[in-house]
């Protein structure tokens, strides 16, 4: 039977995430500005956990997502950066909290803040992170921003939540999948979206636009990190198979599952259900989804979703702020890391 692998690259392009950002660039650089404020402190312990969050700081997608989104509908003002500042706080805590819960011990090729010092200190750190995001929220000085932002701090433990309870695979497990992604990851983009059209007044068939769109960006970047797990990578030259090391059934796995039958499958499903991920077995489930068409199903399923979420920016005038979006959406599906 025909297989492939996606290849992980050890570095990512900057040309494209340039590119996106060229039509706000000084937007950007004033956020960066209030990030690093945001994260100062007189506490020594916590500064250092927060110095070396900031290092470790990622591409910024969803502040860019809240800027671009208000500078196609408006002028980008001060509740766009302190909603933008308010989101990225938010994700940061939950990513620091995840690690947690995962017991992940690296992040962005790093140790996580769990690891460098330990499970108490990553927990009160993102506390106060968070603490911090609801403080920006409230400089936004709008209710209906507020109301957004708390909602998808509900939105996110519920999905790590629902994670948990559907570790076990199930004949319902793509539905209960998009569920879960949606929470833990579609709704924090669609929430960028709207506060950046919230932020300068959008009118409400924008917002409707606007929310959309994040969420199927959304969708489409967390299923391109669920092929990730079964993709090569060039280094390690096997696939990667954290996912499934921490028991998460996703999309490739659960496609392979529910379209093959016999001694195989109930193998795969014994391993799931007995939790035996050692590395031999890691493989052989990678090869299970590989074999039965996972991955080519995963990325049929991304680029259906990457082309709704452009579909969704139809109505607005072409600008490069819009053509910014759409690379967006491109690039949540062609990125390499």
């Amino acid at each position: 039977m025909f297989t492939f692998a996606v290849h992980i690259y050890m570095s990512e392009p900057m040309s494209f995430i340039e590119a996106i950002k060229k039509p706000i660039l000084e937007e950007m650089q004033l956020f960066e500005k209030t990030f690093v404020e945001a994260l100062s402190t007189d506490n020594p312990l916590l500064l250092s956990v927060n110095d070396y969050v900031l290092q470790k700081s990622g591409k910024q997608l969803r502040p860019m997502l809240v800027l671009l989104s208000a500078k196609m509908c408006g002028i980008v003002n001060y509740s766009t950066i302190v909603g933008a500042l308010s989101l990225e706080l938010l994700h940061t805590a939950s990513l620091i909290h995840d690690d947690v819960v995962d017991d992940t011990l690296e992040r962005r090729g790093k140790p996580s803040v769990n690891a460098r010092w330990n499970n108490k200190i990553a927990i009160l750190s993102g506390d106060y992170i968070l603490s911090k995001s609801l403080g920006c929220a409230t400089k936004t000085d709008n209710l209906a921003i507020l109301k957004s932002i708390a909602n998808i701090g509900m939105q996110l433990s519920d999905g790590e939540l629902l994670q948990l309870v559907n570790a076990q695979f199930s004949e319902d497990a793509e539905a209960n999948y998009f569920t879960i992604i949606r929470k833990k990851t579609a709704l924090l983009f669609s929430t960028c979206t709207e506060v950046g059209g919230l932020s300068v007044n959008a009118d409400d068939e924008s917002l409707i636009h606007l929310r959309n769109f994040g969420e199927y960006l959304g969708i489409c970047f967390q299923i391109k990190d669920d092929i990730f797990d079964y993709s090569e990578n060039l280094q390690l030259g096997k696939p990667t198979g954290n996912d499934i090391r921490d028991g998460k059934v996703t999309l490739p796995l659960i496609y392979a599952l529910l379209n093959s039958k016999g001694a195989e499958k109930e193998k795969i499903l014994l391993m799931i259900d007995r939790k035996e991920f050692d590395p031999e077995n890691i493989q052989i489930i990678t090869r299970f989804a590989l074999d039965h068409g996972g991955v080519e199903y995963a990325q049929t399923r991304m680029d259906i979703f990457k082309n709704k979420a452009i579909d969704e920016l139809n109505g607005f005038i072409d600008s490069d702020v819009k053509k910014s979006l759409i690379k967006c959406a491109e690039y949540a599906a062609s990125r390499e890391l």
